[in-house]
């Protein structure tokens, strides 16, 4: 059987080790695919860290995954090889359950999730259900790759928030969801609000030229109420500063799979019909929708490559606050 080098995860809080592993081969509803790209997620740092319960392990991270199909199995009739496809974190779901038939996929009771309890891609190949991915006519692959999640929880996160129904938009945590995300705001009329780290003038800087019209520390005030506020920071605290923000009848919107605790706060905050929700995964309708829109605005994403064997230091950066954009994987 071939091999393949692979970063893999052995125990959480461990670092990925480097490894030569057998090629996974497709069975029934799978393609294989060479990776071309994987983008650095907040939800691998949750992963590696610990903070998501019951990895599959021996792990390979990564779900922003762009990669060439070289084989497909049984039952794989739309796809074939040399296709171009994306590969998200929704990597299966049963069909069957209540959620399911309902048509909310992202709440299915035995899904699998690509990096997580599937393995992902931070490797050189990989396996995924064909039902689940998403042909793609993007050429710059490494560009292409944050679209698969930061982006799709991104606009999912927006929509849910009332989309282009909100005229003053707030964005806590101005990383990779953010900066795509912005990007779609602007051109759809809104005026954004960028709240970062305290004194992350960078991010501030970076956010002002993507065009949102402020930019300031998470506990400042903007200059005006906000119809809604998306969260991408894993900061349960930030829930009453956004609250305190948003105007009666708005919503606070969590983006993030993980989040610290949120503290207590006054029913003040929440009255006059403000919400709170969450947003969990995504649907394949989702990264339908995103992925045909983002070329019409158009989306322009700011990366930076690690090759495969530095996985490990771009997670280290992600961690730490050092990247400005996306980091991206490249085998």
């Amino acid at each position: 059987m071939s091999q393949m080098r692979a970063m893999r995860l052995h125990a959480p809080g461990q670092p990925l080790q480097l490894e030569r592993v057998p090629r996974p081969l497709p069975g029934e509803d799978q393609v294989q695919y060479r990776v071309l790209a994987c983008g650095v997620c907040r939800t691998d740092l949750h992963v590696v860290d610990g903070e998501l319960p019951s990895p599959r392990l021996p792990l390979v991270p990564g779900h922003e995954i762009v990669g060439e199909i070289t084989a497909v199995g049984e039952g794989v009739g739309h796809l074939s090889p040399g296709m171009r496809i994306g590969v998200p974190w929704l990597g299966w779901t049963c069909g069957e359950c209540e959620a399911c038939v309902a048509g909310r996929e992202n709440l299915c009771t035995q899904a699998r999730f690509t990096g997580y309890t599937l393995d992902g891609g931070y490797a050189e190949y990989g396996v995924a259900d064909a039902r689940y991915c998403f042909p793609l006519v993007a050429e710059d692959a490494q560009a292409a790759a944050p679209l698969l999640c930061a982006g799709l929880i991104g606009y999912r996160t927006w929509r849910l928030a009332g989309g282009e129904q909100n005229r003053r938009l707030g964005i806590y945590g101005f990383g990779a969801a953010a900066h795509i995300l912005v990007q779609l705001a602007v051109a759809r009329g809104q005026r954004v609000y960028a709240f970062t780290r305290p004194g992350d003038d960078a991010a501030q800087a970076f956010a002002l030229r993507l065009g949102a019209v402020w930019a300031g520390d998470a506990d400042q005030a903007p200059p005006e109420p906000l119809d809604a506020a998306l969260l991408f920071a894993p900061v349960g605290e930030l829930v009453p500063l956004a609250l305190a923000q948003v105007r009666p009848g708005g919503a606070v919107v969590s983006g993030g799979i993980h989040m610290t605790d949120i503290p207590a706060f006054p029913y003040r905050l929440l009255w006059q019909e403000r919400s709170v929700r969450s947003v969990a995964n995504l649907t394949r309708q989702d990264g339908e929708e995103f992925l045909a829109l983002a070329p019409t605005v158009p989306i322009r994403t700011e990366t930076r490559a690690y090759p495969l064997e530095q996985a490990n230091q771009a997670l280290a950066d992600l961690r730490e606050g050092r990247l400005t954009g996306a980091a991206v994987v490249i085998p």
